[in-house]
């Protein structure tokens, strides 16, 4: 990577692309895109004070160096055009072509998403666009570089803003480019991530490297021609680097209560020859040398990490005593663990880039997002799960047969059966680890070889769904429940709403007619019987109101709005022992009125003159800026009681969107306590308190209401 000249020119970049790229049109369109590029940004400026193609030109360059292919480049070329310019997506596809197009057109919504808001409006991309990426990878690979670029040039910005994006490179971006095996990316974020997030430790660090670094390299230097003499006397070819360890490396050792001194990887060496054979026969003629440590042997090659990296890795004690991390591969497995799937871009394979086949075989990563995304929950569970389930550290366990599962730490045979298969997961009736009988709680290890026993006539536990620990296990649990529910409320539905009819002596066949079924279904806004019935069966609709409605007798709007709000109204309780205040046992506790929290928002405590400690979400604004008189603090995790907070709903012209509105609280646990119209303009614009669980909870609503037809918008409310 280029760090030590920022302002790329596009002659250097052209002479760069021209080291791989041979095909003159392919150069040409190259060409074109910086043209393009040049004339949207022209008067531009960056946060830096330079011409804004810098930074397109930054970004390319960083791809060129791992060699993309050239719609990659037009791409990086491109990429903010659509977002700072006046071009167009169809403008782009029709100068360029659609494949340019849809990468361009996928970095700009990238560049929308904020996973480290707070914000549900947000929430709702999330899923289609991450879900959108696996269609190409090239877009997530482009965005990477386009953080790289920003990251080398964040001491521009606010320390705020720094902080924010160091947070979300580490969280999101980082991942992501460990997965992809893009570790020369990846090494440098997490770098820069550290630079600015905690400026004293990443300074404290180079202070010590560079204390240590003559007497470093002459170590390294002194090994380094032991080694060569070694491998030569055997006649292996080979090369041999010095491998400097990255500074977020260090760091995150030193984390975990090590001392600097004690960090013996410090001295590092990387070996490259040619054919795998020769990476066994030099690791062998280096053990008869110099003695391993137990346990630090590892071999990558035979079982290669998930994203394809493979290599031999050994720590020995090496010349004068000192502990040498050595690490021998092939020049090809090198460009693989640098470069990742970036390393595979240009040949074809029946109509796909080798890339683009090695991204749909080797990375479970994009085959989670998928899986996840076919699961019936929330955009914000969907992104939770991706973050939890996708993103943070991972364990490799294994079939009987040796197949590969990757699950985060902390999964359970329970998630197992369910990563391998739903049918698995729901007629499980045990599990057995590496030979022992295990409880389905039981926390995975890595290399753990997992069997899963099942039975056809097995149903899944509802206690499962807090033994599982993923997402996706937890989401097909209830998937399973759900639809049994449904058919238990379809028949309870049916037999309640004829019962009804008994009672008020109507036969079948009279009630049944088509144009009664049809009334019904328009003034319930239902599509079929089916959803009927499990409507009444669910407690949504009564029997009562549906046969009314054939009787011409529906019950008046209003009087359903109001019956419903004053029956809501609910006594305050105390508070006391929902909110755990840090270090403090006995102290006022109030729920602040501008933003009310409820469990499961981030909470903050502020400090009031008088009145004890007012908590408010971490996002409200009058609070977001403070750092004097704040105080953590955090829900119990056992709450009873529900909470009260605001949500805005934005609807068409149509008062009736209100009955929709509270037909939806009977299957959501939720209770309206009042509604305030705001406007009576072109459109409504309802302030409505509810009274709800926890954020799950209220989520839910939101996501079932905004499904109707007359809203446009439901979001979180802070006044």
């Amino acid at each position: 990577m280029r760090k030590d000249k920022p302002n790329i020119t596009f002659d250097e970049l052209f002479e760069k692309i021209s080291t791989y790229i041979n095909n003159e049109n392919e150069k040409k369109m190259i060409t074109k895109a910086y043209l393009f590029a040049f004339e949207k940004h022209f008067g531009q400026k960056r946060h830096t004070g330079e011409d804004y193609i810098i930074h397109p030109l930054n970004v390319a360059y960083i791809l060129a160096d791992v060699n993309a292919d050239y719609q990659t480049i037009c791409a990086a070329l491109l990429h903010d055009t659509i977002e700072d310019s006046n071009a167009t997506k169809e403008e782009i596809a029709n100068e360029f072509s659609l494949e340019i197009a849809n990468l361009v057109d996928g970095v700009t919504k990238i560049n929308k998403l904020n996973f480290n808001g707070d914000n549900e409006a947000i929430l709702a991309n999330h899923r289609k666009i991450l879900v959108g990426l696996t269609e190409d990878v090239r877009v997530i690979i482009i965005k990477l570089a386009d953080r790289l670029h920003n990251m080398r040039t964040l001491w521009i910005l606010s320390e705020k803003k720094q902080k924010e994006n160091a947070l979300e490179t580490l969280e999101i971006l980082v991942p992501i480019a460990h997965r992809l095996g893009m570790n020369k990316i990846k090494s440098e974020l997490e770098d820069l991530s550290l630079r600015y997030s905690k400026p004293d430790v990443y300074f404290s660090i180079v202070e010590k490297l560079n204390q240590s670094k003559v007497e470093r390299n002459n170590n390294v230097e002194l090994m380094k021609e032991s080694l060569t003499n070694l491998l030569k006397s055997h006649g292996i070819k080979h090369k041999i680097k010095g491998r400097a360890k990255s500074i977020y490396s260090i760091y995150k050792k030193l984390d975990t209560g090590r001392r600097f001194s004690d960090i013996y990887d410090l001295l590092a060496l990387r070996i490259f020859v040619d054919t795998e054979q020769d990476c066994y026969q030099a690791i062998g003629i280096i053990h008869s040398k110099y003695r391993p440590i137990p346990k630090r042997f590892k071999d990558y090659i035979a079982m290669p990490k998930e994203n394809g990296y493979q290599s031999l890795h050994t720590t020995v004690f090496g010349e004068n005593g000192q502990l040498y991390e050595i690490q021998v591969r092939t020049y090809e497995m090198d460009q693989v663990a640098e470069h990742g799937i970036a390393s595979h871009w240009s040949y074809k394979e029946k109509g796909k880039t080798i890339m683009q086949s090695a991204m749909e075989e080797k990375l479970q990563f994009f085959r989670s997002i998928m899986e996840l995304s076919q699961e019936e929950q929330s955009d914000e569970t969907f992104i939770n799960s991706v973050k939890e389930d996708v993103l943070k550290n991972i364990i490799y366990v294994f079939t009987p047969k040796g197949d590969v599962i990757e699950l985060p730490l902390g999964a359970t045979p329970i998630d197992f059966a369910y990563r391998v298969h739903s049918k698995v997961g729901d007629s499980m009736v045990g599990a057995i680890v590496n030979g022992n009988i295990v409880p389905l709680d039981y926390k995975l290890q890595d290399n753990d070889i997992v069997k899963i026993n099942t039975n056809k006539s097995q149903t899944p536990s509802r206690e499962w769904i807090n033994m599982a620990y993923t997402a996706q296990a937890k989401n097909k649990i209830k998937s399973y429940f759900n639809k049994i529910d449904k058919e238990e409320n379809l028949k309870k539905g049916e037999d309640l709403l004829n019962k009804e009819l008994k009672k008020k002596k109507i036969t079948l066949s009279e009630f049944y007619k088509d144009e009664n079924i049809e009334k019904i279904l328009d003034e319930v806004h239902l599509d079929n019987l089916t959803d009927l019935y499990i409507g009444i069966g669910n407690g949504k609709f009564s029997p009562t109101s549906v046969v009314n409605i054939v009787n011409n007798k529906p019950i008046p709007k209003e009087n359903i709005i109001l019956s419903r709000i004053n029956s809501s109204k609910e006594d305050k309780t105390s508070i006391k022992n929902d909110i755990i205040v840090e270090g403090i046992d006995e102290i006022k506790v109030n729920i602040a009125s501008c933003c009310k929290p409820i469990p499961g928002d981030r909470i903050v405590g502020y400090i009031t003159k008088g009145n004890g400690i007012s908590v408010h979400r971490s996002v409200c604004p009058n609070v977001s800026e403070l750092d004097e008189r704040l105080i953590d603090v955090k829900w119990n995790d056992i709450i009873s009681k529900k909470y009260s907070t605001n949500i805005l709903l934005h609807a068409t012209n149509n008062k009736s969107v209100l009955i929709d509105v509270i037909s939806k609280t009977s299957s959501s646990d939720i209770i309206i306590q009042s509604i305030n119209m705001l406007n009576t303009s072109e459109d409504y614009l309802f302030d409505i308190m509810v009274l709800v669980t926890d954020k799950e909870n209220l989520l839910k609503f939101i996501n079932d209401i905004e499904t109707l037809n007359d809203v446009i918008q439901v979001e979180r409310l802070i006044k």
